[in-house]
């Protein structure tokens, strides 16, 4: 579990650096809001595409050797990304397709993550731990979001945006390294009873892995389809999150460059708080009540809040109301997002990688259309109307997980 939320920080740090590095890469590099806007995409097309076949490899070759090598691969697109302006030449036109071809492939290789730790979830975690496991994993995610503003923004205006990039570069190599070498597929023989949970709560026992079944059976059933909809909202509203706020905070809160990526990083500073909360309460739920009612109570409840904080940041009369509105949103948010995951594993049985990257593909069509909808909506009509959006799409969720059926 360790390693795992080193991977998901390995993976923010790579896909978040650019949000704050942007503000100075586009006057270097001659970019636009607009251009950078459709980089920030190319990201997010790449990540989309390879979900289901990332969640495929990982079903079929293990998580060690395929988030492993992953993970590598991020290194050298990070690096290569700050290396740009000196290997190309910046302000020339090849600049934005170079860029947008790394970012692309970091996109892709990303794309492993979650589907291939939930599959590492499933295979070392009992039933009745595995919300709580998955919320370990994304713990990652809220602390690599929580230091890598203030990290980035303290670099690039000391040493330049190009430093930044080299910095980040780091942590995957360093956690792909690590993972080869200790990672292990699946627990030993003498752990097996653990991972079926045939010792502790019965009625959440693990089944026999099923074998592999087509992605066209797995939509036959009406929770799955709710499941992977519903995510469409989660990738709406992660998105300005990861993508928008820090330039929301710089650009409408006004705060100084610094000092934005410091506030930028106490609503995943609270969010890294609420996580491991959202996942036990899910899995103590579940125990009595079944999985799929424990997801549902969390989701609910944390998207419900979620939408009305993001709201209320929108509306909030002072700065100081503002972040603490956010860091509300963006905790409330990132306590259900094990819960998500948590019922995947259960709805999939055998093939958890490929409905993982199912899920997940719907929750970066989402962030696609988010990152894509956001900086128009924001000039348009401003950032209530940009931030409001996305408690619309919160309260989708809070809709959508009402007709989850408490049965498998």
């Amino acid at each position: 579990m360790a390693g795992l939320s080193g991977f998901a920080l390995a993976s923010y740090m790579a896909r978040a650096n650019i949000s704050i590095a942007a503000e100075l890469m586009i006057p270097a590099l001659g970019l636009s809001h607009v251009r950078m806007g459709q980089i920030f995409t190319s990201f997010l097309i790449g990540y989309a595409i390879f979900q289901v076949p990332g969640g495929v490899v990982g079903d079929r070759y293990g998580p060690r050797l395929t988030l492993g090598i992953s993970a590598l691969i991020w290194s050298a697109s990070t690096l290569l990304t700050g290396l740009l302006g000196t290997l190309i030449g910046a302000r020339t036109a090849v600049v934005f397709t170079a860029l947008w071809i790394i970012r692309f492939i970091l996109g892709a290789s990303e794309a492993t993550t979650f589907p291939v730790g939930n599959r590492a979830v499933r295979n070392w975690m009992p039933p009745h731990l595995r919300a709580l496991g998955n919320s370990i994993m994304f713990m990652g995610t809220s602390i690599a979001s929580a230091i890598t503003a203030p990290l980035v923004s303290k670099i690039l205006t000391r040493f330049g945006w190009e430093a930044s990039f080299y910095v980040t570069a780091g942590p995957p190599l360093v956690i792909g390294v690590l993972w080869l070498w200790l990672a292990r597929d699946a627990p030993p023989a003498a752990l097996s009873m653990l991972a079926t949970g045939a010792t502790n709560f019965p009625n959440l026992a693990a089944s026999p892995e099923t074998p592999p079944q087509p992605l066209s059976r797995l939509l036959r059933q009406r929770n799955v389809l709710l499941l992977i909809a519903s995510y469409v909202s989660e990738g709406y509203v992660l998105f300005i999150f990861v993508f928008w706020i820090y330039i929301y905070l710089v650009e409408k809160r006004g705060f100084s460059v610094l000092r934005g990526g410091l506030m930028a990083a106490i609503p995943w500073i609270t969010a890294l708080l609420l996580t491991p909360l959202g996942g036990y309460v899910c899995d103590r739920i579940a125990r009595t009540h079944g999985r799929l009612k424990g997801a549902k109570a969390v989701i609910m409840t944390g998207y419900g809040l979620s939408g009305a904080m993001l709201f209320l940041a929108a509306y909030a009369p002072s700065r100081s109301i503002a972040v603490g509105a956010l860091s509300l949103s963006i905790a409330c948010l990132m306590s259900a997002e094990s819960s998500f995951w948590s019922s995947a594993v259960h709805l999939a049985d055998g093939p958890v990688g490929l409905l993982s990257g199912t899920m997940n593909t719907a929750g970066i069509i989402g962030g696609i259309i988010s990152t894509s909808l956001i900086p128009v909506l924001s000039q348009k009509f401003g950032w209530v109307v940009a931030l409001g959006s996305g408690s619309l799409m919160a309260l989708v969720c809070v809709v959508l997980w009402a007709f989850v059926s408490d049965d498998k």
